[in-house]
């Protein structure tokens, strides 16, 4: 079995958080949610668990960061087209995101560009055409 990976992202308000997640693509996974924590599909093997601020603060002795005002972490996912970046960062913007928080990425091989969720965590979505990257000397 391929590993998985479960990005765990506080959230203010979960209801809201699990539609900005399905807006973009993302399926709710019922089995592992409740009042408290929604399990989001990204893929076969990336899950966002999205987690009220009390629910996480359950694991730290941490504060959590204000991700309004600090980057905790940059996430980043493939797509299979610049359609596909493009959409995704639209989707975001109409599902009360923030788009293109940084300048898009414009290479000969890669055209990417980013986006925040309604709690301020910020996405990376690249498009890699593997034909055209660069090959290591």
């Amino acid at each position: 079995m391929p590993r998985q990976i479960y990005v765990n992202l506080p959230v203010a308000d979960l209801k809201k958080a699990v539609n900005f997640y399905t807006a973009i693509g993302a399926k709710q996974n019922l089995q592992f949610s409740d009042d408290t924590a929604a399990c989001m599909v990204i893929s076969d093997t990336i899950f966002i668990m999205l987690l009220t601020r009390d629910k996480l603060s359950m694991f730290t002795d941490k504060s959590l960061a204000d991700t309004r005002t600090h980057v905790q972490m940059w996430m980043t996912l493939t797509a299979d087209s610049r359609a596909e970046v493009d959409a995704t960062v639209e989707a975001a913007l109409k599902a009360g995101g923030k788009g293109d928080v940084n300048a898009p990425d414009e290479f000969d091989f890669m055209y990417g560009r980013s986006f925040e969720d309604v709690d301020g965590h910020m996405w990376g979505i690249n498009y890699l055409d593997m034909s055209k990257v660069p090959q290591q000397t």
